[in-house]
């Protein structure tokens, strides 16, 4: 059975092995464990520079962070929606997954997880714990 998203990952940073497969299976397990629309998502694996240049120019922050969300909701042309875009700074990943004694694609994926929960509405900023609660569950459900 086809799934119903779509998920493009572009490298501008490549760990050793960019396990592309593993990040799109699980967005597609991610997406449907949240009910998201049928759509679309582009992900982005970038270096520190990038992502503070992104930051910098959507968030107003002149520094790097470890991921960013850029929800989006259009319509496509052959149905569905773009859910969105999703920036991963591989150099920040490194030095988290390293802090946290786990492999970068272990970082990697918890990143790309939180992310996609942002693309589906969820802000941890305003939401009282229930993004934690949810991120937390999931992870433990998703992640090995």
């Amino acid at each position: 059975m086809a799934s119903p998203y779509r998920i493009s990952v572009r490298w501008q940073r490549r760990p050793q092995r960019g396990d592309t497969a593993r990040l799109r299976q699980l967005a597609v397990a991610a997406l449907t464990r949240l009910g998201a629309p049928p759509g679309e998502v582009g992900v982005l694996v970038c270096g520190d520079e990038a992502i503070r240049s992104l930051n910098r120019r959507f968030r107003g922050k002149n520094v790097p962070t470890d991921v960013l969300s850029f929800p989006d909701g259009a319509l496509l042309p052959e149905g569905g929606r773009y859910l969105g875009d999703v920036a991963i700074s591989l150099d920040t990943a490194r030095r988290q997954a390293e802090a946290r004694g786990w492999e970068v694609a272990r970082e990697m994926e918890t990143l790309l997880l939180h992310a996609l929960i942002h693309l589906c509405g969820f802000d941890h900023e305003h939401d009282d714990g229930e993004m934690h609660r949810l991120e937390a569950a999931l992870r433990q459900e998703l992640l090995p």
